[in-house]
């Protein structure tokens, strides 16, 4: 019998619909109350398992996530007319660190081949980043990334986009109004060059619209997140390109570097505008100097490495009501794994943990790590109730239209990329993680914006689900898509690398993905492997303006 529901938790009085469900049919399964369906339920949409009246609580996975406007009837459809956004209050309880470690046997021998820096770090890419510490200089770093890509062999010779513009101006010049839109025969153009520096795995270009304009709190965090950049396992070396005047000083961003890193000693190359005077000579020296430090950069190779050394990133975009029955908690089983193989995990997207706080709160190690976490959510959302909004506000249209109606069905479904494990660290942004286990990291729900802060946090790999598809990726860092349904996956198998739909399909256990998922992730950091984002060069980085985004 095919399995038609979902509920997730004992104490809900809601299902999933897994497929969907038309008026007048009979839910009658296992664990689950016999339904009558009052209306027709979509896909990935929740009807209620008893009569829910106005005022009424509403609970998936265990937690309150909303609460009835009206009268919803047994086997009714909840949506955005008749159920709103409710979760429960938190407080500093007893601490609630047992978990049931998973069975790693498979894993334990496992390495991956990686770049080992100075200070014990393990990158799975080999990067040269190129940065401005304020907008004013991006047009000189982009100068620079049109003068290296396609000459070092970082970029097609000319893309297949390239060539089809070329062919429809042949046709136009030759008078043909009838323009072939089909992309030229590969011979036609040339997609690949020949690296210079094979060791070397790309020069990636980070630019952004701050530095300078904002306040001093900005240029801070600013000057933070291109240190958490400079020094991530990722990357061998930087060149920053400094206006002078701006806010986000290079003497701030070299305290910052201290931070994280007392003994730095990767290359490092400093150049301020208004010092040097001459733009040509500002530019010729920074091609210069680049040069140089790629040559060095070239002579790192990889060498084996414990899986320990992995730092996983998780995040999600884009996501539907299938996201936290299947592609979020293979991920946490993947973060388990992992965690207990002495690896480190970030879960960050605070908005996105609405509803789960007093669970995530008891997870962590010791009082003063639980109440950090409990006041940066409390600040973060009272930040947003301060300028008309709050976390209620977080879902987006495409999550309501797919079955995420209020933030904490939402961050519920959210919060099982983290796995079971104890929280053993809270930081705030942009912050770098200092101990394995599951960390916790302030950031936006917003996609580009967390994952971006995640990469500075140190994450070498991120997992990235969705239910509706994004390009999201990272300039340093390898982001792996994860489709929460097939259907998904088979039609954007240009961005999406691997498949949680059978999951839902009753084809595999979610402990049988998450093992999966590890296996592609070690493909991934050995380099054996690209990630879509990587080849499809979906270099996302936006620096979180805080207070701003949900």
């Amino acid at each position: 019998m095919q399995t038609k529901a979902l509920r997730i938790h004992p104490k809900d009085n809601v299902a999933v619909a897994l497929t969907v469900l038309y008026k007048g049919e009979q839910i009658n399964q296992p664990a689950l109350p016999q339904v009558e369906i009052q209306e027709n339920i979509p896909a990935k949409h929740k009807y209620a398992l008893v009569d829910l009246n106005e005022g009424d609580e509403i609970f998936m996975y265990g937690v309150l996530v909303g609460k009835a406007m009206s009268f919803i009837p047994k086997g009714g459809l909840l949506s955005i007319k008749n159920v709103k956004h409710a979760s429960g209050s938190f407080e500093l309880k007893e601490r609630h660190t047992e978990w049931h470690k998973p069975d790693v046997a498979a894993f334990e021998n496992k390495t991956f081949n990686g770049y080992h820096r100075a200070d014990g770090a393990v990158g799975t890419r080999n990067f040269w980043i190129v940065i401005p510490m304020v907008f004013c200089e991006n047009k000189n770093v982009d100068v620079l990334q049109e003068a290296f890509m396609k000459a070092l062999g970082y970029a097609p010779k000319e893309s297949p986009y390239e060539a089809m513009v070329q062919r429809m101006i042949r046709e136009y010049e030759s008078g043909n109004k009838e323009y072939d839109l089909m992309f030229a025969d590969e011979d036609e153009f040339v997609l690949e060059n020949k690296k210079v520096f094979p060791n070397v795995d790309g020069i990636k270009f980070l630019t952004h619209t701050m530095g300078c304009g904002g306040t001093r709190d900005d240029a801070r965090a600013l000057c933070g997140l291109l240190a958490g950049y400079i020094t991530h396992p990722n990357v061998a070396g930087a060149t920053v390109l400094s206006l002078g005047c701006q806010n986000a000083q290079l003497a701030t961003l070299k305290e910052e570097i201290e931070k994280r890193d007392a003994n730095f000693s990767k290359p490092l190359i400093l150049l301020e505008q208004q010092k040097i005077g001459n733009e040509k000579k500002l530019l010729g020296e920074a091609i210069k100097k680049t040069f140089e430090g790629l040559a060095m950069a070239n002579e790192l190779e990889r060498k084996p490495a414990p899986l320990s050394k992995l730092c996983i990133g998780l995040e999600c975009g884009g996501s539907d009501g299938f996201s936290g029955i299947s592609a979020n908690p293979a991920i946490g089983y993947t973060s388990d794994i992992l965690v207990a193989l002495g690896g480190t995990v970030i879960l960050s997207e605070f908005p996105e943990l609405c509803g789960v706080e007093q669970e995530l709160s008891d997870r962590c190690v010791d009082d003063n790590t639980a109440e950090n976490f409990m006041q940066l959510m409390t600040t973060y959302n009272q930040r947003a109730v301060d300028v008309g909004s709050g976390f209620y506000a977080n879902p987006s249209p495409g999550n309501i239209k797919d079955g995420l109606i209020t933030d904490a069905i939402k961050s519920a479904g959210a919060a099982k990329k983290g796995g079971t494990s104890p929280v053993t660290d809270v930081l705030d942004y942009p912050g770098k993680v200092s101990k394995p286990g599951l960390n916790l990291l302030c950031t936006p729900g917003s996609d580009v914006e967390s994952t971006t802060a995640e990469v500075g946090a140190g994450a070498n790999i991120v997992l990235f689900t969705t239910g509706l598809g994004t390009p999201t990726g990272n300039p340093v860092t390898p982001v792996l898509k994860l489709s929460t349904n097939t259907a998904l996956y088979n039609k954007m198998t240009d961005i999406i690398d691997i498949d949680t739909g059978p999951i839902i399909e009753g084809n595999e256990t979610i402990e049988q993905a998450g093992e999966r998922i590890l296996n592609y992730i070690i493909d991934v950091a050995n380099g054996n492997v690209q990630a879509k984002a990587e080849a499809g060069l979906h270099d996302d980085f936006i620096p979180w303006k805080r207070g701003i985004s949900l």
